[in-house]
């Protein structure tokens, strides 16, 4: 397996930079990487969090163990009127390599018609034939080389060693009519099978281990983590460094955003630029009135069942100490066994209405129990997770104080439109329908939770409004589009309007969110950006 990156960091032994990045996740690290391949530009890269040392971010399992811990932000939304004033838990990555450090390494990338639609709407040079490439070149496919996938690249992409149970939903899901998928960024998306994911050889595949970690020793690198910015300083509408403890850092070129799709408006709105309104409430000066910054937050919202197993068939096993014990020398010996596992393996596309233009649905399978927030625990269980791929609702991010250390108000507003409901249960209904079919019989003794009395509509309503959760992906707080249009933020080259010198680099460019996971989506978004920089940059 090699050994563990230790850690490290390099203190700027200057005080002006070609380009500042703030945030050291997924998009951070793929941009930090790109502009320093050149050899031609200083690259300062701030993450908040800590660096990702401890070696629970480097087992594919271990993210189990993280999603409590001090490397969140520790949000939590506010009350969302449409799930009877719940509370969602909100986790969002405070660690270099940010989401890519903690989450469960699915490798998906949306559907093509969902980058079509981002062009059609005023992102120029976003379709899906434009972005491909940016996939494609982020790659190293264990599986894969063809016009889709890409052979060399930073990201390490492999397969999975399906669960058992994982393979009975497989087969459940062809009995119940939805086809078997072996590629879901290929040709088609839809269908069910196994993800590839973000890892190798027993180790996770972070944007900070496979761009940032290869480059750590480059003069052109210059690395703070634990380090929280306070503003942007902006002078006469341009973006000229950033406020760390009281004192400025210049950057010469530009600073670039990339703090996540809470972070980045958070940033924004405390260097004075967001909703002029909200601004002067929280007594900050207004330096552009920008009502998009923090606007549009959406996010896939998840509703799971959840099944007793009738023996000893799902990693709930694990929960015993001696076979805890068991996989921990299994691991440190072999690098497989469950702690190798990214715990989600299967899963895929689907459709709930036949006149959608592309799946609407997606599924994650869990071979196990006990990771819902909120939910008790059964002795062996399996999950199945569905969620409604494209919300209607919109939410906000805003400021609670003008103390950029202070928390801040996330609401993503879910089932703020009451179609996202229809569509949400008819997903859950389908998860059901999957996880009854006979392939599962062998292994299940009864669904319980919510369980097979909860059949109306108000019955998952309720159920709902005690265990539905996010899906971890929140998205477009700085949304990309036409200039002249009020909601956006970033223009198709991300740059925000009327600023010099300031971008906006992640999930929270997108004027939509994508059909999938994000974190791929994400670096992808660093890919292109970097392009876009370095032609800019050029002379």
């Amino acid at each position: 397996m090699g050994r563990l990156n230790p850690f490290w960091r390099h203190p700027p032994s200057r005080d002006s930079f070609d380009f500042i990045i703030v945030g050291g996740g997924s998009a951070g690290c793929a941009l930090a990487r790109r502009l320093i391949d050149t050899k031609r530009f200083s690259v300062l890269l701030i993450e908040a969090g800590p660096s990702d040392w401890n070696p629970l971010f480097h087992v594919p399992a271990g993210f189990t163990k993280l999603t409590g811990s001090t490397y969140l932000w520790g949000y939590e939304t506010s009350p969302q009127t449409h799930l009877k004033n719940k509370r969602v838990w909100y986790p969002q990555a405070r660690v270099l390599g940010g989401g890519s450090s903690i989450n469960a390494q699915l490798y998906t990338r949306g559907n093509r018609s969902d980058y079509d639609n981002w062009a059609a709407n005023g992102c120029t040079g976003w379709s899906y034939k434009d972005v491909l490439p940016y996939f494609v070149k982020s790659e190293d496919n264990e599986r894969y080389a063809n016009k889709f996938h890409g052979q060399g690249g930073p990201l390490l992409i492999s397969d999975v060693q399906p669960h058992t149970l994982t393979r009975a939903f497989a087969r459940s899901a062809q009995q119940a009519g939805i086809p078997f998928n072996p590629d879901f960024n290929g040709q088609e998306q839809a269908g069910l099978g196994y993800y590839q994911v973000t890892n190798r050889k027993g180790r996770r595949s972070s944007a900070s281990r496979c761009y940032l970690h290869p480059v750590k020793s480059s003069e052109h690198l210059s690395l703070l983590t634990s380090q929280h910015v306070e503003k942007i300083d902006i002078h006469k509408n341009r973006a000229i460094g950033v406020r760390l403890k009281g004192q400025t850092i210049q950057a010469s070129k530009e600073v670039i955003v990339a703090a996540g799709a809470i972070g980045s408006p958070r940033l924004l709105m405390h260097s004075g630029v967001g909703p002029s309104n909200h601004l002067r409430h929280v007594g900050i000066e207004t330096i552009i009135d920008m009502p998009g910054v923090g606007s549009n937050l959406h996010d896939h919202m998840d509703l799971f069942v959840v099944s007793e197993c009738s023996g000893n068939y799902s990693f709930d096993r694990y929960k015993n100490p001696l076979f805890a014990a068991k996989a921990g020398v299994e691991f440190a010996c072999f690098g497989s066994g469950i702690l190798s596992s990214n715990i989600c393996d299967g899963g895929g596309f689907w459709y709930t209405d036949d006149s959608q233009p592309a799946p609407d649905t997606q599924f994650h399978f869990l071979p196990g129990s006990g990771l819902e927030h909120g939910l008790k625990p059964i002795k062996n269980g399996v999950t199945l997770n569905s969620a409604w791929l494209r919300p209607t609702s919109r939410g906000v991010v805003r400021l609670k104080s003008n103390n950029p250390l202070a928390n801040v108000h996330v609401d993503p507003n879910y089932w703020g439109d009451r179609a996202d409901i229809k569509r949400s249960l008819a997903s859950f209904r389908l998860a059901r329908h999957i996880m009854s079919q006979d392939a599962f019989k062998p292994f299940i003794s009864q669904e319980v939770a919510p369980g097979l009395t909860a059949t109306t509509d108000e019955d998952l309503i309720n159920y709902a409004a005690r265990h539905a959760k996010t899906d971890y992906h929140p998205v477009g707080t700085c949304k990309m589009g036409d200039v002249d249009d009020s909601t956006t933020v970033v223009d198709a080259k991300l740059r925000v309007k009327d600023i010099e010198g300031l971008r906006v680099c992640d999930s929270s460019i997108m004027p939509q969110i994508i059909s999938s996971n994000t974190n791929a989506a994400t670096m992808m978004i660093a890919e292109k950006a970097a392009d876009l920089i370095i032609r800019d940059h050029s002379h």
